[in-house]
């Protein structure tokens, strides 16, 4: 009796320890993802919201359409640093010339040399995909002129854009 006893306790001790592993395993399989801050689109007035001007307001920038916080950088991007005539807009053109002149802060590549649209990729990549968080897109990356919505819009056709490797 006393040998049935102890088999039933270890296949009680079993069963408890098998039912309390699998909520465990089931806690960890449905845990809730933290949600991270929704991606917006970003008309031109909206994204200049985000120039550094007002203390405590984000920061953004945007770089081939993706507009990036770039709060963290703000010695860099605020208001009267060295790179603050970049924020608050798609800088595009300027951060593939290297250039802060007015006229280049513009989304637009338009003949741009093999070397500018180098130069853009490798800091899209190594400065602001590997630093800084996407909160969103530029409105002309994916809407026509008029505002409607680009049935013809694919982002893997854009140029020097690989949706693949961007999140």
């Amino acid at each position: 009796m006393a040998d049935r006893f102890r088999r039933a306790l270890a296949i009680l001790a079993l069963v408890l320890l098998s039912s309390q592993e699998a909520r465990a395993e089931q806690e960890l399989r449905f845990k809730p993802v933290p949600r991270q801050k929704p991606v917006r689109l970003f008309t031109e007035t909206e994204l200049a919201r985000y120039n550094g001007q007002e203390e405590g307001q984000p920061i953004y920038i945007a770089v081939k359409g993706v507009v990036f916080d770039v709060t963290s950088g703000k010695e860099f991007y605020g208001k009267g640093a060295s790179y603050n005539a970049l924020v608050g807009k798609d800088s595009t053109r300027g951060i593939a010339k290297m250039s802060l002149d007015p006229a280049d802060l513009t989304h637009d590549t338009t003949g741009l040399t093999t070397e500018e649209l180098q130069s853009l990729d490798e800091t899209f990549n190594n400065v602001y995909k590997a630093k800084y968080p996407i909160v969103g897109y530029t409105a002309q990356r994916i809407l026509n002129e008029d505002g409607s919505p680009n049935s013809d819009f694919r982002p893997e056709d854009q140029p020097h854009f690989n949706i693949k490797e961007e999140f």
